[in-house]
């Protein structure tokens, strides 16, 4: 049998036919449709996808592939309902009901009370919710508080026999917000360090809003990207890949 799917990147796109087709990566083989890039320098991707896997491995229905904003890491609560379907709110193994109970008690012990929801379920990540109205506080400047909270979660986590599942925290689609920041940033600042033919480096960030940086201008001639500095939190230089570099 054989569908299709879309996303960001090739990964996002296997992404979405793993939780659509409900079967494991190795069940089937992948063979890329199409990459088109759109928008201002090209910055804006999407890859599709066609799938191949055994007949009767799935029911034989129709499968749509959600739109790309619905299947973003993070997001508002709609776009995370459409992307996991009817995931249960409440937590449902003893791995759940440990990672929510810490995170609720820090939430209180802070002084900030949050109602912990699950937001998704994936083999190897576990979305969270909280439902706050500390919200802004819990989130801290350039979202450090709830990077600090995760970070304690996943310290938590790890502390569960064989989990290996990554916690990832978010409140009033801050994740989502902050992505779609970052990109506008990576592109403006691309094309900034292209007319120059300079280089800037950009605020401090984690590891994943460097990735981030990092995957958006990965494809743009005559750009690099590095990351500078120690610790968790370091800066992105974007440079010109001219002579001497």
């Amino acid at each position: 049998m054989v569908r299709e799917f879309e996303g960001r990147s090739e990964q996002e796109a296997i992404d979405a036919a793993v939780e659509a087709l409900g079967i494991d990566r190795h069940e089937f083989e992948v063979e890329i449709l199409e990459t088109q890039k759109s928008g201002f320098l090209g910055l804006n991707r999407s890859t599709r996808i066609r799938v191949h896997f055994p007949d009767g491995l799935v029911p034989d229905e129709p499968v749509v592939a959600p739109p790309l904003a619905a299947r973003g890491d993070d997001g508002d609560n709609n776009a995370a309902a459409t992307r996991y379907g009817n995931t249960s709110p409440d937590p449902e193994t003893d791995f759940e009901h440990g990672v929510v109970d810490f995170v609720t008690t820090v939430c209180e012990k802070m002084g900030f009370p949050a109602e912990v929801k699950i937001m998704y379920r994936e083999p190897a990540k576990l979305g969270l919710r909280l439902d706050s109205e500390h919200a802004n506080i819990l989130i801290g400047r350039k979202g450090k508080n709830l990077d600090a909270l995760q970070l304690l979660a996943n310290v938590i986590a790890g502390r569960f026999e064989d989990s290996g599942i990554k916690v990832i925290l978010d409140t009033e689609g801050y994740r989502g917000r902050r992505e779609e920041q970052l990109v506008r940033l990576a592109q403006k600042v691309g094309d900034q360090v292209l007319r120059t033919r300079g280089s800037k480096l950009l605020e401090p960030m984690n590891p994943f809003e460097r990735r981030l940086i990092h995957t958006t201008l990965n494809d743009i001639d005559n750009l690099g990207t590095e990351s500078e500095g120690d610790g968790l939190y370091k800066q992105v230089r974007i440079f010109y890949r001219g002579a001497g570099r």
